[in-house]
């Protein structure tokens, strides 16, 4: 799965950090700064650009809010960019047939509308303007200073610091899961044979299979083939795939995001919209007579070789590899450094702008949300101990 997802990850961090130092709020919040059908549509289109693994795709749309977009368009970007994608649409015809990579981009289509219609409604307007507070100072005092590779190059980096660990546990978990627990144990927990009930049930669950089998991206794609053929319904397969962005590590990248409590409600109206948009995919299928019978083989899995994924890992390691040389060239600039390390999450912050800053024996310490900050001011010799 790493092998598979290397590429897209570096590129997405990548976008995310040239998002973060180089478009201003004002510009974001033209662009996407409410949830109007005109702003949800550029959310859409600019998620199908971009392209990204789910990981890097909750850092982007983090940096997309956290400038100024509003909050119903960067989660709209977010599905878009993992659901409505090319290469998604491709392993998904070529593991499990056509009827899958229509119906990814149906389904895509209709959790977009659902995502527009539920989350304003759903999620408390105070919540989100507590969550985006935290990013307010960011765009302030540094307004006139041209923003530099070697600034994006920081974002970067410390995006991928500050969720090292999330990426590390989701691959692990997702490729023992996906390789050591058979398929009749999966399509065990799903009903069939049942009619409605069975694609009502198979919706619902589909996404807490995500949930606990970490699946990450195209990755589940293999999984969900191996779910199809042991009985899951067409619904309840959609719903499966579009649901890596509820997988435990990711639920954990929101609250560093956006806070508990609003991470808690985002995570059960993304179980909603994933599950109504797998039935309501599989109930226009059906009506269409378009439904597939479990007779297509899977005539490969993901296997690790010299093709076009191995070409862009190549290209994606030279990437990542000047983007590290970049961020160490502006690191060593001494009294000039640009930016610091949040000692808590790990990520990076320009130390002109950041959102929250603590003083300690006379030496600033910096941090990526005033959550960080505190929890720095309760027990700085935990992290001091590090910096000594």
């Amino acid at each position: 799965m790493f092998f598979h997802t290397f590429w897209a990850l570096v590129i997405g961090f990548t976008l995310s950090g040239a998002v973060q130092a180089f478009v201003s709020r004002k510009n974001m919040r033209q662009q996407l700064g409410d949830a109007s059908a005109k702003s949800i549509t550029k959310a859409s289109l600019f998620g199908v650009i971009s392209s990204s693994c789910s990981y890097s795709a909750s850092a982007l749309a983090k940096s997309l809010f956290s400038k100024g977009a509003n909050f119903t368009a960067s989660m709209v970007f977010m599905f878009a960019s993992t659901n409505l994608v090319i290469e998604l649409g491709l392993v998904l015809w070529i593991l499990m047939g056509w009827q899958f990579a229509v119906a990814e981009f149906i389904g895509g289509t209709i959790m977009i509308f659902l995502l527009k219609l539920l989350i304003p409604r759903l999620i408390p307007a105070k919540l989100i303007a507590q969550s985006q507070a935290s990013f307010e100072a960011m765009d302030n005092s540094n307004s006139e200073k041209k923003a530099t590779w070697h600034d994006a190059a920081g974002y970067t980096i410390g995006d991928f610091k500050m969720l090292r660990t999330e990426l590390i546990v989701g691959f692990v978990v997702a490729g023992l899961a996906a390789k050591l627990i058979p398929a009749s144990f999966w399509s065990a927990l799903f009903l069939s044979d049942r009619g409605v009930i069975s694609s009502i049930e198979n919706a619902i669950i589909g996404p807490v299979i995500a949930f606990i089998s970490f699946v990450c991206s195209v990755g589940n794609v293999p999984l969900a083939a191996a779910l199809w053929h042991g009985g899951i319904t067409f619904g309840g397969t959609i719903a499966f795939i579009f649901a890596d962005l509820i997988s435990l590590p990711l639920v954990l990248i929101y609250r560093k995001y956006y806070g508990t409590k609003l991470a808690i409600r985002l995570t059960l109206v993304f179980w909603l919209v994933m599950s109504l948009s797998g039935f309501i995919t599989e109930a226009i299928f059906s009506a269409l007579g378009q439904i597939p019978k479990v007779t297509h083989n899977m005539s490969h899995s993901n296997s690790i070789g010299w093709n076009y994924t191995t070409i862009l890992n190549v290209v994606a390691l030279l990437l990542i590899i000047w983007v590290y040389w970049m961020y160490r060239t502006q690191r060593t600039d001494g009294e000039n450094q640009e930016f610091a390390k949040d000692w808590v999450c790990g990520m990076q912050v320009r130390i002109s702008d950041a959102p929250a800053t603590y003083a300690l024996n006379g030496k600033n310490y910096y941090f990526c949300m005033q959550g960080c900050a505190d929890t720095f001011a309760a027990s700085p010799e935990k992290f001091t101990s590090v910096d000594s």
